[in-house]
């Protein structure tokens, strides 16, 4: 399998972003970086293919034209261009994580894991610690009651073409964590989990790997907070999932952050949305008829955003890029 690494960055070339870029060459994997309208001008980085404004809007693509600036949400032109080079696996991360050795191990799409379904909201990261820790995105209202490992639970092959990685020393959690209790904090080594059909956990876009034919659902919404895209997408990648009997896996940390400066204050306000709306998005999406079968992904994936657009969550707008990048990833999967 080809290998592709995307990552999103407004940085000059750090000793983090070095370090990629050495492993990609001495690994032959393409690195793509994403820059934006203040990426540095004369970025230069032996090993990683930079494309920065000028060369983005050279692109091609359709959703080249609607994709806003100083935005996370170009990293949707990464996933393109990694599906253009012919990667059969993407794997994305940030510019502010330090990988492991095990963070370049070689990955499979079957594989044994501890497996959940009908369980509703699990809260995974307390399956790989001990601390009252929740990933960003979980349902406040639902922190009190979401699953862990009930008894009996068993182990399985599966298909997992989505697989979230656990992030040590400053995982991905909320504003609401950050100011009320303790950080650094380090996962426990356990088996990994697999969420099938009726269990809820958010992913993001920290420590990812996405298999070829899953690359539809990578498209990062654009027309809601920076702090929400990752996990509006997870919801709906996790629901279309069901209909293709795929499960969602998450396993022992691969990589440590050292976090980037964050205003947790405007971390908080940017959260506020998805403290409010999280739950109804996935009770929204629950309740959707959508068809199984891969060749069904785009049409499902446009079902669940009229959903949220419906929902006043997002602006309408948003389907006029959804459909140009779903547009642009289906003409590279079918010509690579």
């Amino acid at each position: 399998m080809k290998l592709g690494l995307v990552i999103t960055s407004i940085a000059s070339p750090t000793p983090i972003l070095q370090g990629y870029a050495e492993q990609a060459i001495s690994r032959n994997i393409p690195f793509i970086l994403i820059g934006d309208t203040i990426s540095p001008p004369d970025f230069h980085l032996p090993g990683c293919d930079f494309w920065g404004m000028q060369r983005q809007k050279a692109l091609p693509f359709k959703s080249v034209e609607f994709l806003p600036e100083r935005h996370y949400t170009r990293k949707n032109l990464g996933y393109l261009l990694a599906a253009q080079a012919g990667c059969d696996v993407i794997i994305e991360t940030d510019d502010d994580n330090i990988p492991y050795d095990t963070f370049w191990a070689e990955r499979t799409r079957q594989v044994n894991a501890l497996q959940l379904q009908h369980a509703g909201w699990v809260n995974v990261y307390r399956h790989f610690s001990d601390l009252n820790i929740w990933p960003r995105g979980l349902p406040l209202e639902h922190l009190a009651t979401a699953s862990v490992l009930p008894p009996g639970t068993r182990q399985a092959q599966l298909d997992c073409p989505i697989q979230q990685g656990l992030a040590d020393g400053n995982p991905d959690v909320d504003a609401i964590y950050r100011f009320t209790q303790p950080l650094p904090c380090d996962f426990a080594q356990a088996e990994s989990l697999a969420l099938g059909h009726g269990s809820w956990c958010p992913f993001n876009s920290q420590n990812t790997t996405w298999f070829r034919e899953a690359f539809p659902l990578l498209y990062l919404p654009a027309t809601c907070s920076f702090r929400m895209t990752d996990i509006w997408r997870s919801f709906v990648a996790q629901r279309i999932c069901w209909e293709n009997g795929w499960h969602l896996l998450f396993h022992n940390a691969t990589v440590v952050q050292e976090r980037n400066e964050h205003s947790i204050l405007k971390d908080f306000s940017d959260e506020i949305s998805g403290y409010l709306n999280n739950a109804l998005i996935a009770q929204s999406l629950e309740s959707l008829s959508l068809q199984p079968g891969t060749e069904h992904l785009s049409a499902n994936l446009r079902r669940c955003y009229e959903a949220l657009v419906e929902k006043g969550l997002l602006d309408k707008k948003e389907l006029l890029l959804l459909d140009a990048w779903s547009a642009d990833m289906a003409q590279l999967l079918s010509t690579t």
